[in-house]
């Protein structure tokens, strides 16, 4: 039972990547990861990577647009920080499931 749920947050992780990478509009990145390519610890490294960034992006562009830029639209401003607030959303959902599994791995005797 374990298994699967490993195997679902596997999914579901892809699925977020999928969402962030079509979200942000990037190319597939794989200089974030360290050595180590593959696995299930280097894929949530560079989602968390991800989404960073674009909060990042979203929080550089509202200061931008507070300040006058004139070439920063405040549709694209909400857009971003839409976004942004998405993938944390998301992150967030992994991370509840990882803990419920690790709690319920925990709790089996044995």
């Amino acid at each position: 039972m374990a298994i699967q749920n490993l195997t679902a947050i596997e999914n579901r992780l892809s699925q977020m990547r999928q969402v962030a990478q079509a979200a942000a509009n990037l190319p597939a990145r794989n200089d974030v990861a360290p050595a180590q390519q593959g696995g299930f610890a280097a894929e949530l490294q560079q989602s968390l990577a991800r989404v960073s960034e674009m909060q990042n992006t979203a929080n550089v562009q509202a200061n931008a647009f507070q300040a006058g830029a004139p070439d920063v639209s405040l549709n694209d401003v909400m857009v971003d920080m839409q976004k942004a607030g998405i993938a944390f959303q998301a992150t967030l959902q992994v991370r509840n499931r990882l803990v419920q599994a690790y709690q319920e791995i925990a709790s089996m005797p044995v």
